[in-house]
């Protein structure tokens, strides 16, 4: 077969958060429909996608190295064409068509449907064919295309896009745009094909989870949404990510805390915990309103996993404000943490602040809240010891045949802890009853005694 008969080869690197990944599968959708055959070696693409993030410094100097190394597969690969797509593109696109002379096409977040017609060889200039918008507008739905990049038993699920918060320190909405939430139906018609095609995890997100609905003028949209998807037979786990604190309610963790497949799940970003820190931050609240949220939280959940990022070296932050956030911590004993350090964003009204925390102090402070989150994930693993759990199984260890990693359900994919599994036997996508025996820092090990 002659290479011009040849399947045409797409590799794609997605990069980001996992609402950036429902981008990429969406746009993999509409290339496998237009005749593309996905590859994952980089080095074997005709074309190559770079789907970019852009929310804070690092995320943006990870984009561009990654955009700069796919360039070099040009020089010595089979690569003809590169095209860079995401919040990078939405945010900086004139920027960036002006510093990257490397890149073939450029596709904002309004454009993921005309991913194959910026694909194509001899394709318009980008600024031609391809605009973009400052304010992205666009939501998928039930009917998009979408090829997933997940395990087959596990998915995610964007319930809702862009954000109407005006936290001081997040670009977000700048270029994901106004809060809009998709239709009941158009979810639940996604979810029920994908407990179809084999899925029995599904992860719902969005910006903020907990104001689903509210733009469609539904206050309680996504406790009635979960009461729909815990109806679905062939789902085992249904876990919902960030929830934002001002707009949780009772009925919704009554909802989560009665369902069957609805896991005890709680991921709320409190950002911080003294009230003049989130003050500046424009999030409102404080220490105590965050204790009584989590002991709500806990008394209608009791088996709930709690999970949290906080950003350290805000401006003006003091020892004092640290402290407090510090102590914070060590009296929640989250189940899992993030941190980040702060990043001065173009756009945001933060910018206008001074950065007035050096940068080894931000990371100075960063190491000692995690350090102590450290000793509280493994004081709280030891807990589970002796105990028998339910354990989704995801294959092999990366490093080891001898070792098998799984899941519990109070453990999301990529972002938390896992268990091992060092004796007995279960296929990928399985759900089997583990026996813990030992920890392994962030990590339990356990061994099989049974299916669920």
């Amino acid at each position: 077969m002659s290479r011009a008969a040849a399947p045409r080869r797409l590799g794609l690197i997605s990069l980001g958060c996992a609402k950036n990944l429902v981008d990429s599968e969406v746009m993999l959708g509409h290339l496998a429909a237009g005749g593309w055959r996905f590859v994952r070696d980089p080095g074997e693409a005709d074309v190559l996608v770079v789907n970019t993030c852009s929310f804070i410094g690092p995320a943006r100097e990870e984009s561009i190295q990654a955009i700069l190394e796919a360039a070099e597969y040009k020089k010595k690969g089979r690569l003809q064409r590169l095209i860079v797509t995401g919040c990078l593109v939405q945010r900086y696109a004139s920027e960036l068509q002006r510093e990257l002379p490397e890149v073939d096409a450029f596709v904002g977040l309004d454009q993921l449907d005309r991913i194959v017609e910026a694909a194509e060889p001899g394709a318009a200039s980008p600024t031609a064919a391809l605009p973009v918008w400052h304010r992205s507008s666009y939501l998928y739905d039930d009917r998009s295309p979408r090829r997933r990049a997940t395990p087959p038993w596990t998915a995610y699920v964007k319930i809702a896009e862009g954000c109407d918060h005006t936290c001081s320190f997040c670009p977000i909405p700048s270029f994901r745009g106004s809060f809009r939430s998709r239709q009941p139906d158009s979810i639940l018609r996604e979810a029920r094909r994908l407990a179809e095609e084999g899925v029995r995890e599904i992860n719902l997100i969005a910006q903020d989870s907990s104001h689903y609905g509210r733009d469609l003028q539904r206050k309680d949209a996504l406790a009635e949404l979960l009461d729909e998807l815990d109806r679905i037979e062939q789902l085992r786990w249904v876990r919902v990510h960030y929830l934002y604190p001002n707009t949780i309610t009772k009925r919704l963790l009554e909802t989560m805390a009665r369902g069957r497949r609805i896991v005890d799940y709680v991921d709320l970003p409190l950002q911080h915990a003294h009230p003049d820190t989130l003050r500046r931050m424009r999030r409102g609240g404080s220490a105590f309103s965050h204790l009584r949220l989590l002991s709500e939280v806990r008394e209608i959940m009791p088996a709930v996993a709690l999970r949290s990022t906080f950003i350290v070296g805000f401006p003006g932050e003091t020892e004092s404000e640290f402290e407090a956030l510090l102590g914070f911590v060590r009296t929640v004993r989250f189940d899992h943490l993030g941190v980040f350090t702060y990043s001065h964003e173009d756009g945001t009204s933060a910018a206008g602040l001074e950065d007035d925390v050096p940068e080894a102090l931000k990371q100075e402070r960063r190491d000692r809240l995690m350090e102590c989150q450290q000793r509280i994930a493994f004081e709280r693993n030891h807990e589970w010891l002796r105990q028998r759990v339910e354990v989704l199984v995801e294959g092999a260890h990366a490093d080891t045949e001898h070792l098998l990693v799984g899941r519990m359900s109070r453990q999301a994919p990529d972002v938390d802890g896992q268990v091992l599994i060092n004796e007995g036997a279960a296929d990928p996508g399985d759900f089997v009853t583990v026996e813990l025996v030992e920890t392994a820092g962030y990590d339990l090990v356990g061994r099989i005694v049974g299916p669920t």
